[in-house]
């Protein structure tokens, strides 16, 4: 009998070039097809809600796969996660119909990206958030950020080399908020262009900066021009936090 397998999987990216499989690269997708050729053989359509870029991770990152496996779900994810890297996790494992699609059928997505602001410069943070030495304007990030909230086109955010069909998008949600040294931005849409999170991350630290002005992040996104907002923020800071369906 045909199933459809659903995962949920966490990994750190430090190591990864990115989600999609590269011939001759350490991918995140290479890994995880590895893994499931060692324990079923018989498997085929991996797909997964989106591709990260190189060094972002995720802790809630969604992909399904078909199989004729009788395979307990239970014995699958603890099976892979015998096989698999440590900085790589399957947190579950589930039969769903045979019509879901990890990619097609997401509703929405949501990322976080971490600036920390503390002045020791850690060697065990670079890795997992931005950091920075100067002083940011939180309120003005934050008054920024929510303007992004509602349908836009959002071309003046998308990253060089991509091949989509529409440029518009739908954030539910662009907020900022600070726990001890840290800034978090969390934003939930219902699509992400390509580099469109990091590089209105590179634009709200403008905004901190006192660079931009918080109320120009609505013209940057009226101009529709890539050249008028602020530059990519690091990868290392970016989460993908969940996919809701």
């Amino acid at each position: 009998m045909l199933r459809n397998i659903k995962l949920t999987i966490s990994y750190d990216g430090s190591d990864f070039r990115g989600w999609q499989y590269q011939q001759g690269c350490r991918t995140v997708q290479g890994v995880l097809e590895d893994a499931l050729g060692k324990i079923m053989p018989h498997y085929s359509g991996l797909v997964s809600a989106g591709r990260t870029d190189s060094g972002v991770h995720a802790l809630g990152q969604v992909v399904n796969f078909f199989t004729r496996s009788s395979m307990d779900t239970g014995v699958i994810k603890k099976a892979l996660n015998s096989v698999l890297p440590g900085d790589v996790y399957v947190r579950s494992a589930e039969d769903v119909e045979l019509g879901f699609h990890a990619r097609f059928m997401a509703k929405s997505k949501t990322y976080v990206y971490i600036i920390d602001t503390t002045q020791d410069i850690s060697p065990f943070v670079r890795k997992y958030a931005l950091q920075v030495s100067y002083r940011l304007d939180i309120r003005g990030m934050e008054a920024a950020a929510q303007e992004l909230e509602g349908e836009h086109d959002f071309s003046s955010f998308m990253g060089s080399g991509s091949s989509v069909k529409t440029v518009q998008r739908k954030v539910f949600l662009s907020r900022m908020f600070v726990k001890g040294g840290r800034i978090y931005y969390i934003i939930q849409g219902n699509g992400f262009l390509r580099h469109m999170v990091r590089n209105i991350v590179g634009t709200l630290i403008l905004v901190g900066r006192e660079k931009i002005d918080p109320a120009e992040i609505v013209e940057i996104l009226n101009a529709k021009d890539r050249k008028k907002a602020g530059p990519t923020a690091p990868s290392q800071g970016l989460y993908l936090v969940g996919v809701n369906y």
